[in-house]
């Protein structure tokens, strides 16, 4: 191990790493830390959210494109490196009984043929901490599902010369720790939606704590609270960049940083695999590497 931190972050599509972890990244961008983000479709199929872009025939006749040059201008806001895997999209389905995913998309690829392709990328940049998603997703969208999948049997092949042999993928490597994405928390979003109210503001999250009520989501174990509340600025200005998907004048934005960096600094994650000792909670994803980089 050299004395150089690095941290790979795998997200489904563009936008997924503006959205989820990109203050953290940020942040250690400004501590030296080499971040690559591991993109691991083009979204071609993502619906245009932003209703001032809905409609436009340029976008539409060329979304993998458009979604490519906001991928390249979010990545330069946030200071990280990003490479793509080049699966395609699945889509989310949609009705009842739910239609079948298209041929050829991320999320019907064999799990262990396409986790090969994240393994190139691992023993390549030799992260000592991979972020990804839990099994359901974050949310069950199947490439997310799908990237959750993947980052598992990559985190284990990346070091299986068995089954993943250096002449083909490159020589073996052990990334250290594997952490989920969990800054869409209940926590959080009872502490930013009862600060909006306690400021006479209008909480955002007030249909999202009903649905999640509704749902009886279970809660997941935050392990790990990355304070981050000076990078918040350019997160949003990276969730900005993706304007086929993110309206500057939605729910995104509605809590004022100033309130976000007094009641909610942090970031979360859940360690999911740990090689090295650490103690829970951490407020670094490189607790216990540190040490010893």
């Amino acid at each position: 191990m050299t004395d150089q931190l690095r941290l790979m972050a795998v997200h489904a599509h563009p936008d997924d790493e503006s959205s989820k972890g990109a203050a953290t990244m940020a942040k250690y961008v400004s501590e030296g830390v080499d971040v690559l983000v591991v993109t691991c479709t083009g979204g071609e199929r993502g619906s245009i959210l932003n209703p001032k872009l809905q409609g436009d025939a340029y976008i539409e006749e060329h979304i993998h494109e458009v979604r490519k040059k906001e991928m390249d201008e979010a990545r330069e806001i946030l200071g990280v490196e990003q490479e793509w895997l080049g699966f395609v999209d699945s889509g989310l389905p949609e009705g009842d009984p739910l239609p079948p995913l298209p041929e050829g998309c991320f999320a019907l690829e064999d799990v262990d043929k396409a986790a090969g392709e994240l393994v190139r990328k691992i023993r390549s940049f030799r992260p000592q901490v991979i972020t990804t998603y839990d099994e359901n997703g974050g949310y069950p969208h199947p490439d997310h599902i799908m990237t959750h999948k993947i980052s598992m049997v990559a985190f284990e092949g990346s070091a299986d010369t068995e089954k993943y042999p250096e002449a083909e993928f490159g020589p073996a490597y052990q990334p250290q720790k594997l952490y989920y994405n969990q800054g869409f928390n209940r926590p959080r979003t009872e502490a930013l939606h009862q600060a909006m109210l306690d400021h006479g503001l209008e909480s955002p999250y007030g249909d999202w704590l009903k649905r999640w009520d509704e749902m009886e989501r279970s809660e997941r174990t935050l392990t790990t609270h990355v304070p981050c509340a000076d990078f918040f600025e350019i997160r949003d200005k990276a969730l900005i960049a993706h304007a086929t998907q993110i309206d500057p004048d939605g729910g995104w934005f509605k809590v004022p940083l100033e309130l976000q960096r007094k009641v909610w600094p942090t970031e979360e994650y859940e360690l999911a695999k740990s090689l090295v000792d650490t103690s829970i909670p951490e407020d670094d994803l490189f607790a216990g590497i540190r040490d010893n980089a």
